[in-house]
């Protein structure tokens, strides 16, 4: 998933067209140009080239990928992380300033749903999570659900940053629930939080 997505996921098209052609061959064995020869349960490896290729989401789950400056951010994703998780959705967690870029991109595309998470900065968002959205939309990200929290000290914008950076992507649907930060979590925005785990989990 990992390889695919990185180095294949720009060109689903193409994957789809070469599948249609290959559907009328009796395969014996997929031999990629990178890692192991298959030569078992091809069935199943072609149907995982079709839901990559197609950008169906593989899994039922939350991708959350976050930045965090001073940890507040963090806290919020986290709070949210274990309210999904206490009504049993799956949840995967990325610090995009410290985990593995290609693994929060793979995340992004194998789950259904995804929130991103960041500060404003420089009227702007966090250079990470700028970063990362790169890479979703020049792999065609598409077809999944995505919610935003922001946070900000006194003009938060990431929302409607993030949101211009997505608006080239194919079959989103936006969660209703934003959530606001001013800094750190208040009431107020903690409510937003608990609305959108209602959601989200829906």
């Amino acid at each position: 998933r990992r390889y695919y997505i990185g180095i294949v996921g720009k060109y689903g098209p193409q994957v789809q067209a070469l599948l249609k052609k290959a559907a009328a061959l009796d395969i014996a064995v997929i031999c990629p140009l990178h890692g192991p020869v298959l030569t078992e349960d091809l069935d199943y490896y072609i149907g995982l080239y079709d839901t990559w290729s197609s950008y169906r989401p593989e899994s039922e789950g939350v991708a959350i990928a976050y930045t965090s400056v001073y940890g507040n951010t963090k806290a919020a994703v986290e709070k949210l992380a274990a309210m999904l998780e206490q009504k049993g959705v799956k949840v995967a967690l990325s610090d995009l300033a410290r985990c593995d870029m290609a693994e929060a991109v793979e995340d992004a595309f194998r789950y259904d749903r995804l929130v991103l998470a960041t500060t404003t900065y420089n009227a702007d968002i966090f250079p990470f999570m700028k970063e990362f959205i790169h890479h979703l939309t020049e792999r065609n990200f598409q077809n999944r659900t995505v919610a935003f929290i922001e946070n900000g000290s006194w003009a938060p914008m990431a929302t409607k940053v993030m949101q211009k950076m997505l608006e080239g992507s194919k079959n989103l649907a936006y969660a209703e629930n934003t959530v606001r930060i001013l800094s750190s979590l208040s009431e107020e925005s903690a409510a937003a939080l608990e609305a959108l785990a209602e959601e989200l989990a829906g």
